[in-house]
This record gives structure tokens, C-alpha cells and sequence, in this order.
């Protein structure tokens, strides 16, 4: 069943158009709280409850307001937490035992973004049939209650205090952090009030950018999207680390001493690789984006590996399915089900923090067994509606690439979501090679596209 409003993590869009509009959101609510209402069965009257939270853009004023209004609509009770990170809105929804966590929030967007991600009673993200049981309410009249059975909201005061206990509790009982000095770059956005607490609290010295959230700088040149302002701090202050969160508290991006940037991949292989150390690892899930050495990095430490499609909600079913408990994604989504239900930032620097701790290493020391392969990356503009895998050439180009890369490197070809582009990717350990290789790909896409155009529609580029 294809989605009319919901992504892959959500719905999600420029603020004021749809569907990110008030009257959009104050149907989403309802509708949500609606199939709510019907799916679960409490003891005579109690109603359900959700738990919404949001990150520090401008717009979740109006947003909060029309979900709350959608919400009460329904029959359903309402729990506001204000500006909290993601994965602290599905840890509360989970640990107050309510029907479902709502998160106001476009992740690494810019302020003029903006979306709905909704969490189940386990901390989850919903499964694919709630989703569609709520898009087909959607666009049904707004059918509100009688008044005896309105909704009713209340503020959390405790929430962010609630959460930071959490994310030290997933840190080891006889480690702390005294000693260490840590820049945190918490993006200007949901983690601001958070991530300094919690690291200072298990004993690090903290320098805090990206902590002054003003409704429209979120992600602006700083957290996890733009790390270089967190490793030129890092490298003033002489401090020994750096952690980048993005707008949301999900991603993670870490620099060490000298201002080297570690992304998802590595942080990943360095929690991996500590896990390992107290017992075998089952298996690890990565996306069709992780470095090649990665993959081969597990391999030497004798750990299955499979890629999953690109974005968080792929890996999370991919290690659902097979039983486990790793998985990530370059840009900084990282999973530890052994410590959090979704990817946390805070909590992902944690168990690197952790391991780095039981090692007695830097972060480089503690990286030093996987350099990633160069990657090459280029966008081509295609035609409107083109399908590469149904280009005999192109296809014969990809296969002819592989091979010349002699089983040291790999191609993805993969469409872009949002634009008319085919994203030709290759990497491999000759950086050289990597590039020309590439770019020969590119051409022939170029070429097919460029005659399809012709005989068609027109190539975008």
C-alpha cells in the first residue's frame, strides 16, 4: 500500500504548506487519536494518553496547539514535555506506559521545515498498518466527542530530568568520565538543556556550543550536519573530544583532539568492537551508504553484516527481523537496542565514550583498525520517469565497473527521492581509481538519459 502523507520517518514539509499546516496537523491528531481509541482497551474510564515533544523550531508553538486540539478531538489525553529530543520522547512514552509518543520535529532541516514522527507504547517507530489506518482517517470530517469525553492535557515538569537519569543510566556503573574534556554541539536544538547535563554530571569538563536555540539558528552551521564548527572548538579549547547532535538529538558525530571527524560508520565499529570484548556479537546491519570497510572490518572480527535500505527505519526492521541488536547509518543513526528502543545521539556517545573507557585509549586509538575507503559520489540530472536498470547499457557499464575494481570496491546506483537524479556511487581502496571509475559511470549515465530526453521528456541537469 503506497503512503499519501507518510515518509519514512513521518510526515515532513515546508512550514505553512501542506501538510504542514494547522488544519492539516489538527487532523493528523485526530486521526491518529482515533485509530488510538479504537485499537486499544483500558479499564472502564480511562482513556489513552500520548506524550508529544518537540525540538526548538518556531513552528511547534502552532503545531503543538493543533495536534493537542486533534488529540482532545478524539477522546485522547495529552502529555507536553516541550523542547525534548526524539529518543527522549520514546523513552518517556514507553517508561509512563502511554499509547504513543509524537515528536514535532524535521530532524537536521532547517527552521523552515518541519514534521510529525510518531513513536508506539514500545518506543517504535509505528508499524506500517497503524500508519495506514491513520492515513485513511485523514481526510474524513473531524468528528469530535462528546464534552464529557474530551481530552485532556497536562505538562510533564519532571521530563527532562526523567531523561537525562536515563542516558547516564546507560553508561557502566564503575566508569565516569572525570578527566575528559568535551565540546558538545547540541545543534541549537532539542538536546540544548540536555546533553551538558548529562555529561557533566557523569564527571567530564563541558564546553557546550549550539546551545542557544533562538527558534530559527537550528542546525545552522553547527551540529551533526555541519560538524567542522564542533573540531575547530574542539582544537581551541585544547579539549580531548568533541560530540555533534543534530536538531533532534538522533545523530551523532564525534571529533577527536586534533579535530578529526569520526562519522556513524566508525562510531559504530568502535561500539561494535566493545560489545565484542564481553561477549559475541550476533550480527550487525548497516544501509546500502556504509563504507565497504566497515563491512570488511566485521568481517575480520568474524561478525555477520547485511545493508538494509537507506534510513533508520530500514535497519531497525532489518535487525527486528534477524534477532539483533546493532545497526547504523553513516550519517550518524546508530542503534544499541541492548541500551535504547531507537537511535539516540546522546546515548550513542555514551557507549563509545564507555568503550573508550574500558580500552584506556584516545577515540583514534580506538579506531585505528578500520580506515574507510574513499567514496565518489556524483549526482546526474535524468530524465523525468528514468529507469537505469532498464538500460542494457548502463547496466553493462555498472557490471564492467565492478569488475574493474577487482573485488576491492563497489557501485550503487541509486535515484534520489526528492529530485530528478540517479546518485552513481562508488568506493573502493584506490582513491584514484575510485574517482576515474566514477566519473566514466557518470558519462554513460549522462549519454542514456541524454537520448531518452531526446525521444522523450526532457533531461533535467
Amino acid at each position: 500500500m503506497s503512503r499519501k502523507y507518510f515518509g519514512t520517518d513521518g510526515v515532513r514539509g515546508r512550514v505553512g504548506k501542506q501538510p504542514i499546516t494547522p488544519d492539516f496537523v489538527m487532523r493528523l491528531g485526530h486521526a491518529a487519536g482515533r485509530v488510538l481509541v479504537a485499537g486499544e482497551h483500558l479499564p472502564h474510564g480511562e482513556r489513552p494518553a500520548v506524550l508529544i515533544g518537540k525540538d526548538t523550531r518556531n513552528s511547534g508553538y502552532m503545531l503543538e496547539a493543533a495536534l493537542e486540539a486533534g488529540f482532545s478531538a478524539a477522546g485522547v489525553d495529552v502529555c507536553l514535555t516541550g523542547p525534548l529530543p526524539t529518543p527522549a520522547v520514546a523513552y518517556l512514552t514507553r517508561a509512563l506506559r502511554l499509547q504513543a509518543g509524537i515528536v514535532i520535529s524535521a530532524s537536521h532541516n532547517p527552521y523552515y521545515d518541519n514534521g510529525i514522527k510518531f513513536f508506539s507504547a514500545f518506543g517504535t517507530k509505528l508499524p506500517d498498518s497503524v500508519e495506514h489506518a491513520i492515513e485513511a482517517g485523514i481526510d474524513a470530517p473531524i468528528e469530535c466527542v462528546a464534552s464529557s469525553e474530551l481530552g485532556r492535557a497536562r505538562r510533564i515538569n519532571d521530563a527532562a530530568g526523567r531523561y537525562i537519569e536515563f542516558c547516564k543510566s546507560t553508561f557502566p556503573n564503575n566508569a565516569d568520565l572525570r578527566g575528559l574534556s568535551i565540546v558538545v554541539d547540541c545543534a541549537h536544538g532539542a538536546a540544548y538543556h540536555i546533553a551538558p547535563h548529562v555529561l557533566h554530571e557523569l564527571g567530564a569538563e563541558v564546553f557546550a556550543i549550539g546551545a542557544a536555540p533562538d527558534g530559527l539558528n537550528i542546525n545552522d552551521d553547527v551540529g551533526a550536519t555541519a560538524p567542522r564548527a564542533l573540531a575547530a572548538e574542539v582544537v581551541a579549547k585544547s579539549a580531548d573530544l568533541g560530540i555533534a547532535l543534530d536538531g533532534d538529538g538522533d545523530r551523532l558525530i564525534m571529533v577527536d583532539h586534533d579535530g578529526t571527524i569520526y562519522d556513524g560508520d566508525q562510531l559504530l565499529y568502535a561500539i561494535v568492537k566493545s560489545r565484542m570484548a564481553q561477549g559475541a556479537v550476533s550480527g550487525v546491519v548497516g544501509t546500502l551508504m556504509t563504507n565497504l570497510a566497515f563491512e570488511h572490518a566485521l568481517g575480520e572480527l568474524g561478525i555477520p553484516f547485511a545493508r538494509a535500505a537507506v534510513g533508520d527505519r530500514y535497519v531497525m526492521e532489518m535487525l527486528q527481523e534477524k534477532g539483533w541488536l546493532y545497526g547504523g547509518e553513516n550519517s550518524g543513526h546508530i542503534l544499541c537496542l541492548d541500551r535504547h528502543s531507537t537511535g539516540d545521539g546522546i546515548v550513542s556517545a555514551l557507549q563509545v565514550l564507555a568503550a573508550m573507557r574500558a580500552a584506556g585509549v584516545s577515540l583514534k586509538a580506538l579506531l585505528s583498525g578500520l580506515q574507510l575507503y574513499p567514496q565518489k559520489l556524483v549526482n546526474v540530472g535524468v530524465a523525468k520517469g528514468f529507469r537505469w536498470q532498464e538500460s542494457g547499457e548502463i547496466v553493462a557499464a555498472s557490471k564492467a565497473a565492478e569488475v574493474s575494481l577487482a573485488g576491492e570496491g563497489r557501485i550503487l546506483l541509486r535515484p534520489s527521492g526528492t529530485e530528478p537524479l540517479l546518485r552513481v556511487m562508488v568506493e573502493g581502496r584506490d582513491g584514484e581509481r575510485v574517482a576515474r571509475v566514477a566519473e566514466e559511470l557518470a558519462s554513460v549515465v549522462r549519454t542514456v538519459s541524454a537520448a531518452q530526453g531526446a525521444a522523450g521528456e526532457p533531461a533535467v541537469h
